[in-house]
């Protein structure tokens, strides 16, 4: 049988790093965990709720969080600035204000930057949103991975692989599709793969969309 790993975990210490950066004695752990996913989880609802979004793209890449005693930095990677910039200071303020209520976090400071990506559709979140998104609209199975491979190609990177599984085009079966374009070589540590795995809500079900890309970095 095939050992599935995911790519991200099989190569941290080579060219991949953590994405929340700090240490906490053992007991407090898990804590430190929920709140991390608290972190990500407030921020795509607000921006999900607060901002028009006309592609059905949220933009967020990644989100990057680094505590200390008194801080927590929390580095926000977007492909689109102008979800989160047309009103830039108000707008984070608010996101710090509220998100600073929701933790009750009162002796620590919080402090949120926005970082622009420049080829959003080459990473693999924001393709995968734009994915679920033509999922949603009914739009066939097959054109949909042919479009968002279309749209990692233009962002230049050297291969993709796309997969989605469960009840694709509604039918009644579930079962896996995937189409790979140019080389994802999985097995070669110091090759650049990003990944990620992403729900989408269907009308018939959940889909699960999987997608490796391989940039520059061998």
């Amino acid at each position: 049988m095939g050992q599935k790993i995911n790519p991200l975990g099989f190569r941290l210490g080579t060219n991949q790093s953590h994405h929340s950066l700090w240490f906490v004695q053992p007991t407090n752990y898990s804590e430190g965990l929920q709140e991390d996913q608290k972190i990500r989880n407030f921020i795509k609802n607000y921006v999900q709720q607060n901002i028009k979004i006309s592609s059905g793209v949220e933009g967020i890449a990644r989100i990057e969080i680094q505590k200390r005693i008194d801080l927590i930095q929390v580095l926000i990677y977007i492909g689109f600035p102008k979800l989160l910039l047309e009103s830039r200071t108000r707008r984070i303020e608010e996101l710090q204000r509220k998100l600073q209520k929701e933790l009750n976090c009162m002796n620590r400071k919080l402090n949120i930057a926005i970082t622009r990506i420049a080829n959003p559709y080459g990473h693999p979140t924001i393709l995968a949103e734009f994915l679920a998104g033509q999922l949603k609209s009914r739009v066939s199975c097959r054109k949909a991975m042919k479009k968002a491979i279309e749209l990692a190609e233009q962002a230049n990177t050297k291969g993709i692989q796309v997969q989605i599984a469960g009840r694709i085009n509604g039918k009644e079966i579930a079962r896996v599709e995937w189409i790979r374009e140019g080389r994802v070589p999985l097995q070669t540590i110091r090759a650049k793969i990003d990944y990620c795995s992403y729900t989408a809500q269907t009308l018939y079900g959940v889909l699960g969309i999987k997608i490796w890309i391989f940039g520059d970095g061998e």
